[in-house]
C-alpha cells in the first residue's frame, strides 16, 4: 500500500480502543477485531495489503512461536496508541493487557515494507518477542533489540482524501479478490486436467473383457493340445509345430521355464484362469476410474463456482496431495486444523469407514446417494463452522446441480456398515447446507 493510504488508515484505526481479537489465518495474513471490525492485514511480500471483507470463514489454524506470542500479548488487549512511522510504511499497535494483579504491555510492529513484509511483536523496551518471518537480511532473535530498517529513498508523503474508509477498504479486497480468482482459478483448472488426462489415458488403454476372454480361449487350447501331444513332445522343447482340433496348421512358442510336457500344459492353463479373472474384473477397474474421473470433474466445477480464494485452496491443500499419493481412492483435506477425508468412489467410502476410529465424524447427505465424509476428532468436540463446511464439501462432492441440501452427521461408532458401501446409522443430527 502506498504511503498515503496507510496515514489515513491509521487516522481511521485510531477511533479504535480494543483489539478483541488476532490471529493469523493465512501464511502471511492476520485478522484483527477492533471493536467490532475485521480488518486483514495482508503481508504476502509480493503485494502488501489492508482489507476488510464479509465473506470470512476460518480455514486455516495456526500454533507457531508467533501465533502464541500474538495471542497472548495483542489478543483481548486495551489499545494504548496506534501510530505510523514518519520514514516508512511500519505501523506500530501499542498493546496493553489488565490481569489481576499486573499489566503487560507490546507493540505490534506492521511492515508493509515489499519483500520484506513482516508482522514484530515486541516489549515496551522495544525488544522482540517473536516475528512472523526471521530473515537472513536482519537480525530478528527473540530477547534482542530490534533494529530499524533503512527507510526509503522516496516516500509519496502527499495527501489523500477517502470519504469512507470501511468502503475503501472493501474495495480493496474486492478488486484482490478478482484477480486473485482468475489467476487461480486457471491454474487449477490446468492442474485437474492433467490429472484427468492421466485417469482418461489409463482407462482407454483398459483392455476389453471380450478381448482377455478370447485370449484364455487360445491359452487354454495350447494347453489342451500339450496334453494330446505328450508323446510327440520332449522336454525343453521350444515350439510346438503341428494340427490344432480342427486340422489347421498350428505354432506356437512354449514355455522355456517348464520342464516337462506337463507342466507345459499346466502353465497354459494357469494363464487362461488368470485371463478369465481378469476379464471378470476389469469392470471393476474401469468404475474405479470413472468414479475418479467423475470425482475430478466435480473438483473443478467447484473451482470454477469458487467465490472465495479460500474455497479453491481448501481443495487443494498441500495434505490433501500427500494423502492422495498414498491412496488413490479418498482425498484428504484440512478445516481450520481438522483433517477431513472425502471418499472418491464406492471403494473409498469403504476404506474411510475401516480408516475411522470410532469418535470420528461420520457425514452423509440425507436419503440420497452421497461420497462419505470424515473429521477426525481425536476426541475433541468439533467446531459448528467445521461441520458446516465439511457438510458442503459432503454435498458438492456427491450432487450435480446446486440446491439446499440436508446431510446428516453422527460419530464412526454410530454407524453400522452393510454390504458395500451401505451403511445403518442412529443418534445423527441434521445440517441444512445450500451449495
Amino acid at each position: 500500500m502506498r504511503y498515503k493510504e496507510l496515514r489515513a488508515f491509521v487516522k481511521y484505526l485510531q477511533q479504535f480502543r480494543h483489539l478483541n481479537d488476532i490471529a493469523r489465518v493465512d501464511d502471511n495474513v492476520l485478522r484483527a477485531v477492533f471493536d467490532k471490525k475485521d480488518i486483514f492485514f495482508d503481508l504476502n511480500r509480493s503485494k502488501n495489503l489492508i482489507y476488510m471483507r464479509d465473506d470470512f470463514v476460518k480455514t486455516k489454524f495456526y500454533n507457531a512461536p508467533f501465533d502464541k506470542v500474538l495471542a497472548k500479548k495483542c489478543k483481548k488487549s486495551f489499545i494504548e496508541k496506534i501510530e505510523l512511522d514518519s520514514n516508512d510504511k511500519i505501523i506500530r499497535i501499542y498493546c496493553k493487557k489488565r490481569g489481576s494483579y499486573k499489566e503487560e504491555s507490546a507493540i505490534l510492529q506492521l511492515e508493509f515494507t515489499g519483500r520484506h513484509a513482516n508482522a514484530i511483536i515486541l516489549d515496551e523496551k522495544g525488544y522482540v518477542l517473536e516475528a512472523l518471518h526471521h530473515d537472513f537480511h536482519r537480525d530478528i532473535r527473540p530477547g534482542k533489540p530490534l533494529y530499524p530498517l533503512t527507510p526509503p529513498k522516496k516516500l509519496d508523503k502527499s495527501e489523500i482524501e477517502i470519504d469512507d474508509m470501511e468502503e475503501y477498504l472493501h474495495n480493496i479486497y474486492k478488486k484482490e479478490l478478482a484477480k486473485r480468482l482468475s489467476v487461480l482459478k486457471s491454474a487449477k483448472l490446468l492442474q485437474i486436467n492433467k490429472q484427468k488426462a492421466k485417469l482418461q489415458k489409463l482407462l482407454a488403454s483398459l483392455e476389453k473383457e471380450e478381448d482377455l476372454l478370447g485370449q484364455a480361449d487360445e491359452e487354454e487350447k495350447k494347453g489342451q493340445l500339450i496334453l494330446a501331444n505328450l508323446h510327440r513332445i520332449k522336454p525343453y522343447q521350444k515350439e510346438f509345430k503341428g494340427e490344432d482340433f480342427e486340422g489347421n496348421f498350428i505354432n506356437f512358442s512354449l514355455p522355456t521355464e517348464a520342464k516337462t510336457p506337463a507342466m507345459m500344459s499346466d502353465i497354459f492353463f494357469k494363464r487362461a484362469k488368470k485371463l478369465r479373472q481378469k476379464a471378470a474384473n476389469i469392470h471393476i477397474q474401469r468404475e474405479n476410474l470413472q468414479e475418479k474421473i467423475a470425482f475430478l470433474d466435480k473438483k473443478a466445477n467447484l473451482v470454477r463456482s469458487a467465490k472465495r480464494v479460500e474455497d479453491i485452496e481448501l481443495l487443494f491443500s498441500k495434505g490433501a496431495k500427500k494423502e492422495a499419493r498414498r491412496d488413490k481412492n479418498y482425498e484428504r483435506y484440512n478445516i481450520a486444523g481438522y483433517d477431513v477425508y472425502i471418499g472418491k468412489n464406492k471403494r473409498g467410502n469403504v476404506e474411510l469407514l475401516k480408516k475411522a476410529k470410532a469418535s470420528d465424524i461420520w457425514l452423509h447427505l440425507k436419503d440420497l446417494p452421497s461420497a462419505h465424509v470424515i473429521i477426525t476428532t481425536n476426541k475433541q468436540n468439533v467446531p459448528q463452522d467445521v461441520l458446516e463446511q465439511a457438510a458442503k464439501l459432503c454435498a458438492s462432492f456427491s450432487v450435480e446441480h446446486p440446491g439446499s441440501y440436508k446431510v446428516d452427521y453422527t460419530q464412526r461408532r454410530n454407524v453400522k456398515p452393510k454390504e458395500g458401501a451401505n451403511v445403518e446409522y442412529v443418534k445423527y443430527k441434521t445440517l441444512s447446507v445450500r451449495i
